[in-house]
């Protein structure tokens, strides 16, 4: 086979569809149009110039779409990152803000060769549900402020918007609804001179491309203890929600990513929005939902073009983009809102059906993430309750029952079960050490033993037979249970 043919069949499928690359041409456009004024946005919460949001959504999007894990998901400046290094920003100037992203990047890397990505399977359905409903309702309450204290012309501009992409699709899908939204709300403001919220009030947008350079701090080892607390939980935060992120379009799309790839492609993005000031960022929920549920984008070609299309609209088209009603973008916010939230997991018949304690995860996710306005507590929250519930569940399906032999010589045990720190510490109380024979059998074939916890307590029941002159025979134990049994047994009492 001949360099070229050989080429061609190394090429996707999706290089030479037309139908393909339109779909991802209009959803990198579309995405770049609602990137602007959330970046702007988050730069207000962070306390820098809206160039640094700008820029950050640039770098951030057209890197991860190469070195990234998931395909088709947006990363850009986002309200977490943000939060997370507002205070050093304000407490230590801007500096030491870049210098804490440029960390944060280098811990991410460091954390995705570590496998910390592998930790994602320990997240129960119950929390990912409980995620992306929180995340549908944070979405729609951004979206409220923008529809406080405004011009009255703002809600019918809404209704319009929506109504379009509602109905436009059942016209053609050819383009996205959106962008159809955004265009024709836009021409009806500026045609009939309606006076309402712009994306221009946000801020002003940036009229040439960033240039890289160093941070603006001492490199001192008093400026790494400054940074490296923010750094470690901006790092935390924005690979939890990458993450999550990637396994929430993983669902959507019936496809599998690189997790590992996709936390060190997030720190390189960050050393790279870092190096050319912007203020970093990880993956937006929200405008990946656009490009990848509302769009239908499925390549890193609709990434790359979001980012690309950003600064194209910011520098080339800055004065249209400026004109831009707030209550177009309100409104494809609010779509993405609707289509985001699992209907489903509140229905009766759900509700109905699923175990109490799968609900209660899912409520107490929802509950933390929109309190606190921050995915990642709701998540380790969710995890944290799902855990409990399921220790508590498993620990009452350890038994003990007891068969005495004919002759009234030896008594057997038979224990069913999981053995780990929450069903252990109610074993020792299931044996008659005043009772029973001489000697006594404990059947372990029907048990596993998890931890050091079962093996004290086995332990335990022992020396209580001893100290009554009884001898004790522990039979069954399969391969795993045998090993920390030998390895742990008599090693856990005082005085050993």
């Amino acid at each position: 086979m001949s360099p070229a043919a050989r080429l061609r069949d190394l090429k996707p499928d999706w290089i030479s569809d037309p139908k393909v690359w339109r779909t991802e041409v209009l959803a990198g456009l579309v995405v770049a149009l609602a990137l602007i004024p959330e970046a702007i946005s988050f730069s207000i919460i962070a306390g820098v110039d809206p160039a640094l949001g700008l820029f950050a959504s640039f770098t951030m999007a057209v890197v991860i779409s190469i070195v990234g894990g998931r395909r088709a998901m947006i990363s850009a400046a986002t309200g977490a990152v943000a939060l997370v290094i507002a205070p050093l920003n304000r407490e230590h100037g801007l500096g030491h803000l870049i210098a804490a992203v440029i960390l944060a990047g280098v811990f991410q890397v460091a954390l995705g060769a570590l496998g910390v990505a592998k930790l994602m399977r320990f997240i129960p359905r119950s929390v990912m549900v409980g995620f992306v409903n929180s995340l549908a309702i944070l979405i729609f309450l951004a979206q409220v402020p923008e529809m406080h204290d405004v011009p009255w012309a703002v809600y019918p501009l809404i209704a319009a918007g929506l109504a379009l992409m509602v109905f436009f699709p059942k016209i053609t899908t050819v383009i996205p609804a959106p962008l159809v939204s955004i265009v024709v709300l836009t021409v009806i403001t500026v045609g009939a001179a309606i006076a309402v919220p712009t994306v221009g009030d946000k801020g002003e947008l940036p009229s040439s491309l960033p240039v890289p350079g160093l941070p603006n701090v001492p490199f001192t080892m008093d400026t790494l203890t400054t940074v490296a607390p923010y750094a470690f939980a901006m790092a935390l935060v924005g690979l939890m929600e990458s993450l999550m992120t990637a396994k929430l379009v993983d669902d959507i799309t019936d496809t599998h990513s690189n997790k590992t790839r996709e936390s060190i492609g997030q720190g390189i993005a960050n050393i790279v929005t870092g190096f050319f000031g912007g203020m970093g960022g990880c993956a937006m929920i929200g405008q990946t939902m656009i490009n990848v549920k509302v769009s239908g984008a499925r390549t890193r070609v609709s990434t790359f073009l979001a980012g690309a299309f950003l600064m194209v609209l910011c520098i080339a088209f800055g004065p249209m983009v400026s004109d831009i009603p707030m209550a177009a973008l309100v409104a494809v916010m609010i779509m993405v809102s609707f289509a985001t939230f699992d209907w489903h997991s509140i229905a009766p018949k759900t509700f109905r059906r699923m175990p109490a304690g799968e609900i209660i995860v899912m409520l107490v996710t929802v509950a933390c993430v929109v309190i606190t306005h921050n995915l990642a507590i709701g998540v380790v929250v969710g995890s944290i309750t799902a855990m409990v519930i399921f220790a508590n569940r498993v620990a009452h399906l350890a038994e003990v029952t007891a068969v005495l032999d004919p002759d009234g010589t030896t008594v057997v045990y038979q224990v069913t079960g999981e053995l780990f720190f929450a069903s252990s510490n109610d074993l020792v109380g299931q044996f008659n050490y005043e009772g029973d024979p001489d000697k006594v059998i404990i059947d372990l074939s029907a048990a596993h033993v998890w931890d050091a916890s079962s093996v004290a307590a086995l332990d335990a029941i022992e020396t209580k037979y001893s100290e009554r002159g009884k001898t004790v025979e522990i039979t069954g134990l399969n391969t795993p249970s045998a090993r920390l049994h030998g390895k742990l047994s008599s090693e856990l009492t005082a005085g050993h």
